[in-house]
């Protein structure tokens, strides 16, 4: 396997999508209205990561591209969570891929407490051997619960899933916490936005005068 040329779609991919879904952010913000996406981020998954996940699933090397969906893999960062469902709508209007599965982590969350909502796209790479279409994830999620799923992710490797007994209740309470927290954000999201409105409008005079 030579991962240079394997995984270098997958890296076109990201790169290309970033530049689309932070393009989608700019349109919001050029029409004065609420952007309900925060900020974008990608990474395609290291070599050792790729090969430790192939191994738990039991996918065999040659049935990487088709069986591992997030070997390049997107986040899109939302304020509120009512914005999570409204950038779905977004992803699902757009013709430039094809969505071809959608998990809700969010009305269902996992028993863990993990919140997200992710979007599987088969993207098309446009190559000079021609056009190849990769799987790309793209997970949807609040500030409050990516930071609880990067804390869990970091003491999942630690423990390589088996955590102890008060870890998992800590866990799990944390979850909770992060679901409150995005619940009374949501109950005064139009003060909110009205106030960054204010201060976006008073930061750009501010900078004119400069």
């Amino acid at each position: 396997m030579n991962w240079d040329d394997f995984l270098a779609p997958y890296k076109q991919a990201i790169e290309e999508l970033k530049v689309k879904l932070k393009g989608m952010r700019t349109q919001f913000e050029r029409e004065g209205i609420h952007s309900p996406i925060e900020f974008v981020t990608g990474r395609v998954k290291p070599v050792p990561s790729i090969l430790d996940k192939a191994e738990r699933k039991g996918i065999p090397i040659e049935k990487l591209g088709e069986d591992l969906q997030d070997i390049a893999g997107l986040r899109m960062m939302c304020q509120f969570v009512g914005d999570i469902k409204t950038v779905v709508q977004l992803l699902r209007n757009r013709n430039d891929f094809e969505i071809i599965e959608e998990r809700d982590y969010i009305s269902y969350n996992k028993a863990s407490g993990y919140r997200s909502y992710h979007v599987v796209l088969k993207y098309p790479v446009q190559t000079i051997r021609g056009e190849k279409k990769i799987l790309v994830e793209i997970q949807i999620r609040t500030l409050a619960m990516n930071f609880w799923a990067t804390i869990e992710h970091s003491l999942n490797y630690k423990y390589r899933g088996q955590f102890p007994d008060d870890i998992r209740v800590r866990l799990k309470r944390a979850a909770e916490a992060a679901y409150l927290l995005d619940k009374e954000m949501s109950e005064i999201a139009i003060e909110i936005q009205e106030a960054q409105r204010v201060f976006s409008k008073k930061n750009d005079e501010a900078q004119k005068l400069t």
